[in-house]
């Protein structure tokens, strides 16, 4: 990603809008361009600036954010930031990047805006016709760590492993705690390189120098292999 994404915030709640800002410029990939008290604001906003992603409240003066994403024929990404549940479906069924209840922490708004680099890394480049990934594209995530956004490569990350409320991501160099759910970071990085083999434990294949029925050996660390992963994990190793 070469610039900042361009986010607007619609709210109607000056603390709310604050406390978002604040999130933004916290995170080194977003930019904030424009504040809108009312969803009308933010429709001209969106048709007279560039805008790549919004974070829209629901209960909006004059217009309501969902059906101020329907009047877009051509909406940015967009993260719902609301205090009500009920409309999550409704919001999920217009492709909305995220839903966030308010309060916001910013460990939950950092797993929202992560997503927001999905579209940004190499499938964008892969989507388009006669287009080879340049191969200094390294798919990367910013992981809040100690309240600061660490930028994390894919291919330097050995294996997770689940604490107690967060997980560790091991590298060469340095561990990483972040408050994570194993099953989340499982999710977000889903791809043919990471392998979930305990409950505890998401690996690398590449990095995995060794293995057998019961336990993967990485950068001189051996990793039970859980019982009830087992067989889908020799399935993807090739035994």
């Amino acid at each position: 990603m070469t610039s900042p994404l361009r986010c607007i915030i619609v709210e109607d709640e000056p603390l709310a809008a604050e406390i978002l800002a604040e999130y933004i410029e916290m995170t080194p990939f977003l930019t904030l361009t424009h504040t809108c008290a009312d969803a009308i604001k933010a429709l001209d906003v969106v048709h007279t600036h560039p805008v790549d992603v919004i974070f829209l409240d629901i209960n909006l003066p004059k217009l309501n954010g969902l059906e101020f994403i329907k009047t877009l024929r051509q909406p940015p990404r967009v993260i719902v930031t609301s205090a009500y549940h009920e409309f999550a479906v409704e919001g999920f069924d217009l492709q909305v990047t995220d839903y966030l209840l308010k309060p916001i922490e910013f460990s939950r708004f950092t797993k929202a805006a992560n997503k927001l680099l999905l579209p940004q890394r190499l499938s964008d480049v892969q989507a388009a016709p006669g287009n080879k990934p340049p191969t200094s594209a390294r798919p990367y995530y910013f992981f809040t760590v100690s309240k600061r956004s660490v930028k994390i490569y894919l291919d330097e990350i050995l294996f997770i492993e689940s604490l107690k409320d967060s997980v560790s991501i091991h590298t060469p160099s340095k561990s990483y705690q972040t408050h994570y759910q194993l099953g989340e970071l499982e999710e977000l990085m889903r791809s043919d390189n990471f392998l979930r083999i305990h409950r505890s434990f998401l690996v690398a294949m590449d990095k995995i120098e060794s293995f057998s029925a019961a336990e993967v050996e990485i950068a001189g660390r051996t990793i039970p292999i859980g019982r009830s992963h087992k067989e889908y994990v020799m399935e993807r190793l090739g035994r």
